[in-house]
């Protein structure tokens, strides 16, 4: 009789909200992707006509083509080594910055931090006169180095924000111990910090890998040869002056994601890691 009367507790609903609320992001980037993969599979009078449903008649010889061209591996190629250099210079740069930033305390550190940080106020866009006029000084157009060093310049803020943060939540007897031990900082950032670093490093490389493989202005502007292109530039040659082969453009799409969608899926678990950590504290 006691349980009958006992006020109901009110239904919580957060669950739900949440639940639905994902679905729908999950929807908006699921959605888009399927079309395109999808896409790659159509002709073009069949794209037109039905964009998001399934092909009537696969057409394999779409992606075949493009996995046969010898253009495309040269492209891909010239992605990987100008993201490569992008991923390798912007660690090296940005995780020695940031431990001086986290553990060493000089005369205008936070001035200079500040300063640094300004730079994810400004994009590549608004600078690309400058940056050109700078790399055909150095002598470097039409260089994979000429790509990459602009894209490490506009990287550095964001990384080094990343990275100190996460130095700073290392425990910092570790530091001080070592130090008593006579380890110098070089030796503790090498042999202790770096080991210790590896979700926040595979994030801060994943995030930079994505970022250098899908640019596009500063390849179109700092490369000539179309042999040096990477595969967003690649693209244009599907499209013509007065149209574009728009099934095949989709099916170049899905196989030049597919090395970053699988980068994304290995690097899951550190890539959580590095950005949640220090999000809780006590």
């Amino acid at each position: 009789m006691s349980d009958a009367l006992a006020p109901r507790r009110p239904l919580d609903l957060v669950p739900l909200y949440k639940a639905v609320f994902l679905g729908l992001v999950a929807l908006l980037v699921i959605v888009p992707l399927l079309a395109t993969v999808l896409g790659g599979f159509k002709s073009l009078g069949e794209l037109r006509t039905n964009p998001f449903g399934l092909p009537e008649t696969w057409e394999w010889e779409n992606y075949t083509g493009i996995l046969l061209s010898q253009r495309y591996w040269q492209l891909l190629w010239n992605s990987l080594v100008i993201a490569a250099l992008t991923v390798v210079l912007t660690l090296i740069v940005a995780s020695m910055a940031a431990f001086v930033f986290a553990h060493i305390h000089f005369f205008g550190s936070s001035m200079l931090l500040s300063y640094l940080t300004m730079g994810l106020l400004f994009p590549a866009a608004t600078a690309i006169l400058p940056l050109f006029i700078k790399v055909r000084d150095l002598g470097l157009l039409d260089s994979y180095l000429g790509v990459a060093l602009p894209q490490v310049a506009f990287s550095l803020a964001m990384s080094i924000l990343l990275l100190r943060r996460f130095f700073r939540d290392l425990p910092h007897e570790l530091l001080e111990a070592a130090l008593v031990d006579g380890c110098s900082y070089i030796d503790f950032f090498r042999h202790v910090t770096l080991p210790l670093s590896r979700p926040i490093l595979a994030t801060v490389g994943t995030i930079t890998f994505v970022h250098s493989w899908n640019s596009y202005l500063l390849p179109l502007v700092m490369l000539n040869s179309d042999s040096m292109y990477p595969w967003p530039l690649g693209i244009m040659i599907y499209q013509g002056e007065f149209s574009s082969e728009w099934h095949l453009i989709l099916a170049f799409i899905t196989l030049t994601i597919l090395p970053t969608f699988l980068l994304f899926i290995l690097a899951q678990k550190h890539i959580v890691a590095g950005l949640t950590a220090g999000a809780v504290k006590g």
